[in-house]
């Protein structure tokens, strides 16, 4: 889909020609809704009476809460859209003005064009939410609706410039899109997105955006010693691909190495997944995704930084060439690793490719995967688990918070080292029991990390695809998780080093 058109607001939101505007509203202690600042304009053509007639409505003011009410005729748009934010003791949060924005922007999606208030309590979460919450993906649709918002009008805040608020309009679009992009990257089915067309599409953008690029196919990957991609490629007549991605800005002061794990489908191998919501292991590439889409954002917005991502990308198949439990395969780099479940298939791509991108000398490394059922069982759906260096995995872990992203950081205890070593090789993929799996992931991935590189793996199983209903900002599918965080860390590796 297209994003819809962002711009400042020209008028008072109340005097707005468009065909719905968006107010926000929270929860008080009476059960019933308060009117958040922006709204005073409305409220006032309402006659003062429009808590009451919402209320009446059986609005409450909760998180995500959309109350739609006729204007009849107080106010030049047809439609007065009213949007819970929650509670708001503490204050109001841009997580919350970004997720009643995206949900404003879902339910107004027939109207092609509106205005908001609630950019005027955060004007770039506002913007985020509004592209990332008007996101939908009908590329598959034989007969798509026509529901797509055009424009939307924001009311810029009362602080800043003119010149100030469109450059950060400016910025949220590109990161909203970039996001938009991962998303379409994760929706696309397997049947079209498998190794080379993906790596197709990934070198297009980032030639768009003026960037390296190279890509090793099977037999460069062969030639290379890429025994991780390999091993897990075999199996499919897709065969597998390594694509690296390159921007160096201006001035760049830090390099900066993103990896993502890009298995277009995963099956499990021999050790097959159940048939139950196998489904979704389409979304198995959104490590990938994201870090495809963050290193084209880089360029976009021109960080003094070089940013290299190496994205492995391969289909795990089971065949008569597949790679089996047992198996040992020696890992670009040299060290060899004993297979005990074709189902860890992600750690073995994501090894090689973190040992390529040591190579480049880079000061920090972020790694972003569908690793790991574990995390789901840890931390939910909706956020992700932090693992590396210690101090710049909690500087990742708070910056996904601070984002709105979700990540909580996570240890790599000692103890669970030795459970994978093997009896055959330098270390087995797996455990062999499932006590600690997204922390003993995380110490696989940690023995081919360069000593001296600064480290942050960010377990996504969870928060990269929504198998339930949309909220907030979030729809149903991928969600481009966490290439906010990753912009966000790369702006402040930029600003702080």
């Amino acid at each position: 889909m297209t994003a819809p058109k962002l711009a400042l607001a020209a008028a008072p939101i109340a005097e707005a020609a468009v065909d719905a505007i968006v107010i926000g509203t929270v929860q008080t202690g009476d059960g019933g809704p308060g009117l958040v600042p922006g709204a005073e304009g409305v409220a006032e053509a309402f006659g003062g009476t429009l808590v009451e007639v919402l209320a009446a409505l059986g609005a409450t003011g909760k998180a995500d809460e959309v109350v739609k009410l006729p204007s009849l005729g107080k106010v030049p748009a047809s439609v007065v859209v009213a949007v819970g934010l929650g509670k708001a003791d503490g204050g109001i949060t841009a997580e919350q003005v970004r997720r009643a924005s995206g949900a404003a922007a879902r339910a107004i999606g027939s109207s092609k064009r509106a205005a908001t208030a609630l950019s005027a309590l955060d004007l770039q979460a506002a913007a985020e939410g509004t592209i990332l919450g008007s996101y939908t993906f009908t590329a598959y649709k034989s007969s798509a609706t026509d529901r797509e918002l055009a424009k939307v009008d924001l009311v810029a805040p009362a602080a800043g410039t003119a010149k100030d608020h469109r450059a950060t309009v400016k910025a949220a679009t590109a990161i909203a899109e970039a996001v938009n992009t991962a998303r379409d990257f994760i929706n696309t089915p397997p049947n079209d997105l498998y190794p080379a067309s993906f790596a197709e599409r990934a070198v297009a953008l980032a030639k768009e955006a003026g960037l390296t690029v190279e890509v090793l196919d099977e037999k460069a990957l062969k030639k290379g010693g890429f025994g991780g991609i390999l091993g897990v490629g075999v199996g499919s007549t897709r065969q597998p691909r390594l694509v690296r991605l390159s921007y160096k800005g201006p001035k760049a002061r830090k390099k900066v190495a993103l990896v993502g794990k890009g298995i277009t489908f995963d099956t499990g191998g021999i050790s097959i997944k159940p048939a139950a919501g196998m489904d979704q292991m389409t979304s198995d590439m959104s490590g990938a995704a994201a870090v495809v889409a963050s290193v084209v954002l880089a360029a976009k917005l021109k960080f003094p930084l070089e940013v290299v991502a190496t994205v492995p990308m391969a289909e795990n198949m089971p065949s008569g060439a597949a790679y089996r439990p047992g198996d040992v395969l020696t890992m670009y780099g040299g060290k060899t690793v004993e297979v005990l479940n074709t189902d860890a298939e992600g750690r073995l791509v994501l090894a090689d490719a973190i040992v390529r991108a040591c190579e480049d000398g880079p000061d920090y490394l972020i790694e972003a995967a569908t690793l790991t059922g574990a995390q789901v069982v840890a931390l939910g759906t909706r956020t992700s688990g932090v693992m590396g260096s210690d101090e710049f995995r909690d500087r990742v872990a708070e910056t996904a918070r601070a984002t709105g992203e979700g990540g909580w950081a996570m240890p790599l205890p000692e103890e669970l080292r030795g459970d994978l070593d093997s009896r055959l090789a330098d270390l087995a993929n797996v455990t062999g029991h499932r006590w600690g799996g997204m922390l003993a992931a995380g110490l696989f991935l940690r023995e081919f990390v360069a000593e001296g590189v600064a480290w942050a793996h960010v377990d996504i199983a969870g928060p990269a695809y929504n198998g339930g209903s949309a909220w907030g900002y979030t729809p149903k599918g991928g969600t481009g998780v966490p290439v906010r965080t990753i912009a966000a860390v790369l702006a402040d590796i930029a600003e702080n080093g």
